[in-house]
């Protein structure tokens, strides 16, 4: 009960700040609007804007983590916030600072998926479509990549799924043995899920066929 009433307590003084930036984005107070956000990560999260931008995804996860255990809808509600602070970078011509945010915010949303987060607190999945659109054209870092595999595959969009991780073959990431892994998987859904998740058991089983190949020759 306590848990629930912090959780409660933080929702509403987030909400009620992510107003008050909206208004000062209006108002083209753009410094401003980074102070609210500023002062917030500090209250919330013992965290501050230029500890956020310094380190790296996976180590903010872990700063997110209390008894071995990752506060999953803390995180959530911290990845809110660095993807407000993304879009104020865009609005102000900072393109590279905006995108290094959104690539972040997005890793935070899905990681707090993987961990079991109340994917309702902050609408976890609009926020990852929205995200995906706007990176659209760039590179994620491959930890993200493989977050985003297993994050479209949970949801039984198999096409998406199989998108990442090609990708990261081609970065020289995934291996063989994983790729023909994840198809061995998909053989065990049944035709019609594999049918609505964009792709049918036949590109299954020729992904598969691929893949088993491509192990072949290399050994």
């Amino acid at each position: 009960m306590l848990r629930k009433d912090y959780l409660v307590r933080m929702i509403e003084e987030m909400t009620e700040i992510i107003g008050k930036v909206f208004d000062l984005k209006q108002q083209k107070k753009w410094i401003e609007a980074l102070w609210e956000l500023d002062e917030l990560y500090k209250k919330q999260f013992r965290l501050n804007s230029r500890l956020i931008g310094s380190l790296g995804a996976k180590d903010i996860v872990e700063l997110m983590r209390t008894g071995g255990t990752v506060e999953a809808d803390k995180l959530q509600s911290l990845a809110r916030l660095v993807k407000e602070e993304g879009e104020i970078y865009s609005q102000t011509g900072q393109s590279d600072e905006s995108i290094f945010r959104l690539m972040k915010a997005l890793h935070l949303y899905l990681a707090a998926g993987q961990h079991g987060t109340d994917r309702t607190l902050w609408n976890l999945d609009g926020e990852v479509r929205e995200l995906l659109t706007r990176l659209q054209g760039y590179r994620l870092p491959p930890d993200t990549e493989r977050l985003l595999l297993s994050y479209e595959e949970s949801e039984g969009r198999y096409d998406q799924a199989e998108n990442a991780l090609y990708r990261l073959f081609q970065d020289g990431v995934a291996t063989k043995e994983e790729g023909i892994a994840f198809y061995e998987r998909l053989l065990l859904i049944d035709r019609e899920r594999l049918e609505q998740g964009g792709l049918p058991e036949q590109e299954v089983r020729e992904g598969l066929q691929s893949w088993m190949a491509a192990a072949h020759e290399e050994n």
